[in-house]
């Protein structure tokens, strides 16, 4: 599965995940692969990225929205801090 996490001015990370964790407006969901297609708010929390080789990636986030259609995950937030 591939993902593209975007700010409004760059690219924050992209590349192949095995799983990843959102804050969602309702809680948090976890995306795996083969995943039915999705359109989410995002609300502040934790994103959470497991990368292939198995390493994780986190991210603070104020707002944003995932999409995820055919194993493509694009993340679109604001107020990114990487941890």
């Amino acid at each position: 599965m591939n993902i593209a996490i975007l700010s409004p001015d760059k690219e924050i990370f992209s590349g192949e995940i095995t799983s990843v964790k959102v804050p969602g407006i309702g809680g948090q969901f976890e995306i795996l692969s083969n995943h039915a297609p999705i359109v989410s708010s995002l609300g502040v929390g934790k994103v959470r990225v497991i990368k292939k080789d198995g390493e994780k990636v986190i991210f603070d986030i104020e707002k944003g929205f995932i999409e995820v259609l055919n194993n493509e995950v694009s993340l679109i937030v604001q107020g990114i801090k990487e941890e």
